[in-house]
């Protein structure tokens, strides 16, 4: 029961040396948080009335963020009576030590700088990197997001990115759309370019400058191929890319020109 007691007393005497500083430090984390949210939203609204780039925000918010966050989480400690110069040196050998273990979190974090100061490509643009095709939608700290047309979402390191090659479809603002479509040997070749540079030219999505071509591309086995070549807004592609086809198709059917079937050549050999 003395024992009990003991206990009992030692833990009203904690209670009353630590529990101030406890609720103090307590009370200085939700007000600290508060003020770390009211800072970042100010920031935001400045950037945003700034005309900050998108990508270049976002990812020196979170920077932002993230130091007030380890400053706030200084004060508490010290509060609490912690010696912060020991916890300083604390944190550095853990640093040292955690920095050894995450070397290709450093790396990514380094690219992450990099690609904000060089800015190979910015939210919303469509690129090709690290064998993925997608729309930027995020640039972090240390990761780059895309989704791709299948609607997937991928994410890539940015050390890997700003390391390798990179694709940016959109920085030009306009790109072409490679087709091919044959026709039998047995057509006339002026009129055929007729029919098929009309299919672009009346298409609203196809850019006037620069101006579609169509050319003949190779003789080949079965058919004379022509390469179908109009220009359109990154955004525009895949429309443009598979209304090119149909309407090329049903041009051509409508002017009696002949698309030979893929088959046909097998079958001439077989014979």
């Amino acid at each position: 029961m003395e024992k009990a007691q003991e206990w009992f007393d030692y833990g009203i005497e904690l209670a009353k040396e630590f529990g101030p500083k406890l609720i103090t430090a307590l009370i200085i984390y939700i007000i600290g948080m508060w003020v770390v949210k009211k800072i970042i939203g100010g920031t935001r609204k400045v950037m945003s009335k700034s005309k900050y780039d998108e990508s270049l925000q976002k990812f020196l918010l979170n920077l932002f963020s993230w130091a007030l966050k380890v400053f706030l989480i200084i004060i508490v400690i010290s509060r609490l009576g912690v010696d912060v110069t020991t916890f300083a040196a604390v944190i550095a050998a853990a640093g040292l030590a955690v920095g050894l273990a995450l070397q290709g979190s450093l790396s990514n974090f380094a690219g992450g700088v990099l690609i904000m100061i060089f800015k190979p490509y910015k939210i919303g643009d469509l690129i090709e990197a690290q064998g993925v095709l997608g729309s930027v939608k995020g640039i972090e700290i240390f990761t780059t997001k895309l989704v791709t047309p299948q609607n997937k979402l991928a994410i890539i390191p940015n050390g890997a990115m700003a390391n390798g090659n990179i694709i940016n479809y959109t920085a030009e603002g306009k790109m072409r759309v490679d087709t091919v479509i044959g026709v039998g040997y047995g057509e006339d070749i002026k009129k055929t370019k007729e029919v098929l540079l009309n299919v672009l030219t009346s298409n609203p999505k196809v850019l006037k400058e620069p101006a579609p071509s169509v050319n003949v591309m190779e003789l080949a086995d079965s058919s004379v191929n022509f390469a179908v070549r109009p220009f359109c807004k990154p955004e525009d592609y895949w429309d443009v890319y598979f209304a090119t086809h149909e309407n090329c198709k049903i041009a051509l059917d409508e002017a009696g020109i002949e698309i030979p079937y893929p088959h046909q050549v097998e079958i001439h050999k077989e014979g």
